[in-house]
């Protein structure tokens, strides 16, 4: 029987190419496309933040006036609306909040007022849905910052037959985030006390609206299927493992897509030099303009290792500085791009000194030289700690560069050990947690750049994968329906799902006391 189209509105706090800080926002500006081409009716909602107006995204005001109370008080908002290549993008527009310099903090840190902020943002985005002429069935949340909507569906709207017929699924994009503000926050986000329990929003007295978000969507969802695994275990749950394995039955992994079309290195306009997997002639072009841009010496035989990444701990970076000198000793070249950690910029700084010849060091964000580092490069490091999906080592299989990662997340879901499977491996892969684990698995892969046969058969083989959100979309559209199908079986009203009842005073989640 042929499936019907769905009608699904994707909520998140940044959607590229309007906003973005990380991979999120890769996410939620890509998802749709691949869901829109396979039928469905999609939309897509965010805050109207200032850096959108000053991109030049004009998008008018549409739409009656947004009302909704936030610590008690009104505030008032607007819907604006813009079509984006046939997909409508509302945003919901209030200069107080949304009016900044940054999307969720500054130089300072984090806005002090974020529960307020995005309190109203999820408000205002159920108001607005009585506006429309259209209805959506399925609410894609994604991260804490939209997951008071599953809250608000479960509690004070659970009687409302407008939204009964909505289901909600969440993606987790990195579980390290998890929206924790003191118990005052309650009544800013105007939930009534008693969610204030270890049963629902209290966290180690506090409260957490991720945890509200996994306790009352209808499905989880994460990005890989590895880090759905990862997550629900005491080493790697952030204090949530517990929380999770209580609603294990509703978390599933999908792991992320690549916007094939974005990242093309036949198409890709910052490279001197397109190619393709047909023809990888452009490939060692780049390398030499890439070389000759960063003052390298241009030598086609020397491995270039290049690392595209936020500068933090979680990523690894330590990793390299530990073996810094070891690794120099090899016959390499070195690249890296990237801004984060003040101690580690500076610390990778003194790396290039009086290395100039054979090491470019850039602490900054660059797209454009991000590409012709992808490009340009042999071998792409990715020694992150943990990796809930990733997207370099996605984009660095599409451009031809092997990529070398630590097995974790989506990392060890989407890059195959040469050594372990010789025929189908497409890079190198690492377990421990050690520079010299990594320094063994890079001497590896230099062992075989040296037989340029076999180097260029695992290139190809990650060129020839398919990267983009086709499969995932498939996933996404299966797990849509299953949770439409599971809509009239939720909870009674005001019970969790996946309360179990065990531990110390009752409660109902191991790891979170």
């Amino acid at each position: 029987m042929e499936r019907q189209p769905m009608k699904i509105l994707i909520i998140a706090p940044e959607v590229t190419p309007f906003a973005k800080s990380g991979g999120l926002a890769d996410v939620a500006g890509s998802l749709p496309w691949a869901l829109k081409k396979r039928g469905h009716d999609v939309r897509i909602v965010l805050p109207y933040y200032r850096c959108i107006a000053e991109s030049g995204f004009s998008a008018p005001r549409t739409g009656p006036r947004i009302n909704v109370l936030v610590e008690e008080r009104p505030c008032e908002g607007h819907l604006r609306t813009r079509d984006h290549g046939g997909i409508p993008v509302h945003f919901i527009d209030n200069p107080f909040f949304f009016d900044r310099s940054g999307l969720y903090g500054d130089a300072a840190g984090d806005y002090p007022d974020n529960a307020a902020r995005f309190a109203f943002f999820c408000r205002a985005v159920l108001h607005m849905l009585r506006g429309l002429d259209w209805r959506p069935e399925i609410l894609h949340l994604n991260d804490w910052q939209t997951a008071l909507i599953p809250v608000l569906l479960k509690n004070e709207l659970a009687q409302e037959p407008f939204y009964s017929s909505m289901a909600s699924v969440m993606t987790i994009h990195n579980l390290g985030y998890q929206g924790i503000f003191p118990p005052a926050a309650l009544k800013t986000l105007g939930l009534n006390r008693a969610l204030y329990t270890i049963h629902g929003l209290e966290y180690y007295h506090q409260i957490s609206l991720l945890k509200g978000g996994i306790l009352f969507a209808d499905l989880l969802t994460t990005v890989s299927e590895t880090y759905c695994r990862e997550i629900q275990t005491p080493g790697m749950g952030h204090g949530f493992d517990g929380i999770l394995r209580s609603r294990r039955d509703k978390l599933f992994g999908v792991i992320n897509g690549l916007d094939t079309d974005h990242w093309n290195p036949s198409a890709d306009p910052a490279l001197p030099h397109p190619y393709s997997l047909d023809s990888l002639t452009g490939k060692a072009a780049d390398k030499a303009a890439l070389q000759r841009e960063l003052g390298l010496d241009i030598r086609a035989g020397t491995p270039l290792l290049a690392i595209v990444s936020r500068l933090d701990r979680q990523k690894g970076m330590d990793l390299i500085l530990e073996v810094w000198e070891e690794l120099l000793q090899r016959k390499v070249q070195f690249v890296l791009l990237g801004t984060g950690d003040p101690k580690l910029m500076d610390a990778f700084a003194d790396c290039q000194k009086g290395l100039s010849r054979q090491v470019s060091i850039n602490l900054e964000f660059d797209e454009t030289l991000s590409r012709r580092i992808y490009a340009g490069a042999d071998l792409l490091l990715v020694p992150s700690r943990y990796e809930p999906c990733g997207l370099a080592q996605l984009i660095a299989l599409q451009y031809g560069t092997i990529p070398l990662v630590r097995r974790t997340g989506g990392l060890a879901d989407t890059v195959t050990d040469v050594a372990v499977d010789p025929e189908n491996g497409n890079g190198f892969t690492f377990d421990m947690l050690t520079g010299e684990n990594m320094l063994d698995a890079i001497d590896r892969a230099l062992k075989l750049y040296r037989d340029k046969g076999r180097w260029q058969d695992v290139m190809r083989r990650g060129m020839n994968a398919d990267h983009s959100w086709d499969r995932s979309a498939i996933e996404y559209e299966r797990l849509y329906r299953t949770a439409l199908e599971n809509r009239l079986e939720r909870e009674e009203r005001g019970t969790i799902p996946g309360k179990t009842g065990d531990g110390d005073r009752g409660v109902p989640f191991p790891g979170t006391r």
